[in-house]
C-alpha cells in the first residue's frame, strides 16, 4: 500500500456540496457563536454539538478557548454555550486563566448554579481550585437584589455553590449578605414573579415595575401578550418598549418574536428595533444582501421557541442600513424590496417556498443582477451538491416528466439565461462576507470570503469595523 500520496479533503455539507477544511479554531468559533447548548439544529443533534465544542476546546490553546468563551458571552450575548466551554476549559487548562475566565462569563447570579451542573454533567466530582477561585469571584459582583431575584429550587442552589467555594467576604457587609444566602434568608426581590406568585393584582404589579424601571427589557418583551391580556395600560407599554432600558444583551430576534405574539405593538417594536442599531454607520456603496430561505433554515432556535433560523438571519438582513438590493434563496433567486425592521423580516420570509440550497448558483446570480461593492450571505452554509442535481436534470430531460419534487430544481437550471450547475462557492465581485447563523461541523464560506459566525448584531458591527481597518 502507497502512503507517499497528496491529501485530499472529502469533506461535506450535510446536503452534498464540498465543504472548506479548515483549523479546530475556526471550527470552534463556527460551532459556538450560534449555539444554543444542546438544541438540536436541522442537521445535527444538541448533544453531538456539544461534543464537538468539547473535543475542540482541548484541540486549541487555553488562551483561545478564554477569549472565546468571553466574546460569547459579552459580545453575542449568549448564555449557556460560553459557560459550556469554560467547563471544557477547566478540563483542559490550569491556572489563573481557569478562574479568570469563568468569573468574566458569568454575568447572572443564575449562571453560578447553571456552572456547577455542567460541571457535574458527567458525574459528580470535587471542583478545582482555580473553578473555586472562579466562581467566588463571579459571587462577589451580586448584590442582594440580583441573589434574591435567583435563589431558586434547582438541582444547584445558590447557597450550595457558596458551600462549595467558601469564598472570603470583603467585609463585614458581604459576609452578612452570604450568610443569608446560606439560610435563604434573603430579602425577597420585588419581581413580577414573586408579586404574581403571591397573589397580586396581574395589571397592577405590571404597571408598577414599569413605572419603577423594575422590569427587565427581555422580560417587558416576553410579557408583552400576558399584559396586554391583563388590561395594562398599552400607552405605558408602548413607552418602555420604545424607551429600551436594559435592552443591550436582546438580541435582535427578540423582537420579531415579541412583534408577532403582541400584533397590536408591533409599530412600537419596530421603532425599537431599528434604535437599536440606529448607532451603526452606513454601509458605503452598493450592498448585495443574500439570505437563504431554503428548508434547513426553517428549523428552530430551540424547542421552546417558534423563531427560527430563518427569522435569526431575516432580522440581521433587515437591520442593514446603505444602499441595499436584498435577494433569498432557496431553489431560486427573489429579490425583496428592502425594507428596514418588521417589514423587512416579513419581506424575506414571505419571499419563496423553502426548498433546496442552491447557494453556490445564487451568489453567481445575483453577481449577473448587479454589480456591488459588497455581499453579504446570510445562510447557514449547508450548499446542495449541485454537480449531483445537474446530472439529475439531465439523465431525466431523456425520460419521463420529472416529479413534482424535482420541478422546482428543473425549472431552475432549464430557465432562459440559467447560470450552470456549479461545484464550489463562487468568488465575490467585491467584498465578501458570509454570516453563518449556525452551529454545523462544516461549511463552505471561507477562502476569499470573510467568514463570520453568530445571529446577534455584533456580526454587523464587525463588517463595519473590518472595513475601517480595526477589525
Amino acid at each position: 500500500m502507497r502512503t507517499n500520496i497528496a491529501a485530499t479533503s472529502h469533506l461535506s455539507t450535510h446536503e452534498g456540496a464540498p465543504a472548506t477544511p479548515i483549523a479546530a479554531e475556526a471550527m470552534l468559533r463556527r460551532s459556538l457563536l450560534s449555539c444554543l447548548l444542546f438544541e438540536t439544529e436541522f442537521y445535527e443533534d444538541g448533544e453531538e454539538i456539544a461534543g464537538r465544542l468539547a473535543r475542540l476546546a482541548g484541540e486549541v490553546s487555553p488562551e483561545i478557548v478564554a477569549a472565546l468563551a468571553i466574546e460569547a458571552r459579552t459580545k453575542h450575548n449568549l448564555r449557556h454555550a460560553p459557560l459550556f466551554l469554560a467547563r471544557a476549559l477547566a478540563r483542559h487548562a490550569s491556572g489563573p486563566i481557569v478562574g479568570d475566565t469563568i468569573a468574566a462569563v458569568i454575568q447572572r447570579a443564575d449562571e453560578l448554579g447553571e456552572f456547577v451542573a455542567l460541571y457535574w454533567k458527567d458525574g459528580r466530582q470535587p471542583l478545582d481550585h482555580q473553578v473555586k477561585r472562579g466562581l467566588g469571584k463571579a459571587l462577589a459582583k451580586f448584590d442582594e437584589y440580583q441573589l434574591a431575584k435567583y435563589d431558586r429550587d434547582v438541582a444547584v442552589k445558590l447557597r450550595d455553590v457558596l458551600r462549595l467555594v467558601h469564598p472570603k467576604p470583603a467585609g463585614e457587609e458581604q459576609a452578612a449578605l452570604w450568610k443569608r444566602v446560606l439560610d435563604r434568608t434573603l430579602a425577597t426581590p420585588d419581581t413580577w414573579e414573586v408579586s404574581l406568585s403571591a397573589g397580586a393584582d396581574k395589571r397592577a404589579t405590571f404597571e408598577r415595575l414599569i413605572r419603577d424601571g423594575k422590569l427587565g427589557y427581555l422580560a417587558l418583551l416576553r410579557n408583552l401578550r400576558n399584559m396586554t391580556g391583563a388590561g395594562v395600560d398599552i400607552g405605558l407599554l408602548r413607552e418602555a418598549v420604545i424607551a429600551r432600558r436594559g435592552a443591550e444583551r436582546v438580541l435582535p430576534f427578540r423582537y420579531v418574536a415579541a412583534a408577532r405574539v403582541c400584533p397590536q405593538l408591533e409599530p412600537a417594536i419596530d421603532q425599537a428595533l431599528s434604535e437599536a442599531i440606529a448607532e451603526m454607520p452606513v454601509l458605503p456603496g452598493r450592498t448585495a444582501v443574500l439570505v437563504d430561505v431554503s428548508g434547513s433554515m426553517n428549523a428552530r432556535l430551540s424547542a421552546r421557541s417558534d423563531l427560527t433560523r430563518m427569522d435569526a438571519a431575516a432580522t440581521l438582513a433587515s437591520v442593514l442600513a446603505g444602499d441595499l438590493r436584498v435577494f433569498t434563496f432557496s431553489n431560486e433567486v427573489v429579490e425583496v424590496p428592502p425594507r428596514r425592521g418588521m417589514a423587512g423580516v416579513d419581506a424575506v420570509v414571505k419571499s419563496q417556498p423553502a426548498g433546496g440550497t442552491l447557494l453556490f448558483e445564487a451568489v453567481a446570480e445575483v453577481g449577473r443582477r448587479m454589480t456591488y461593492d459588497r455581499m453579504i450571505v446570510i445562510t447557514d452554509e449547508q450548499a446542495s451538491q449541485s454537480a449531483a442535481a445537474a446530472a439529475t436534470i439531465a439523465a431525466a430531460a431523456t425520460g419521463p416528466a420529472p416529479n413534482s419534487a424535482f420541478e422546482a430544481l428543473f425549472a431552475w437550471f432549464r430557465r432562459p439565461g440559467a447560470t450552470p450547475a456549479l461545484t464550489a462557492m463562487p468568488e465575490p465581485r467585491g467584498r465578501g462576507y458570509v454570516i453563518n447563523v449556525a452551529s454545523n461541523r462544516n461549511g463552505v464560506g471561507y477562502g476569499p470570503w470573510t467568514h463570520i459566525d453568530g445571529f446577534s448584531e455584533t456580526v454587523l458591527r464587525f463588517i463595519h469595523e473590518h472595513e475601517a481597518g480595526g477589525a
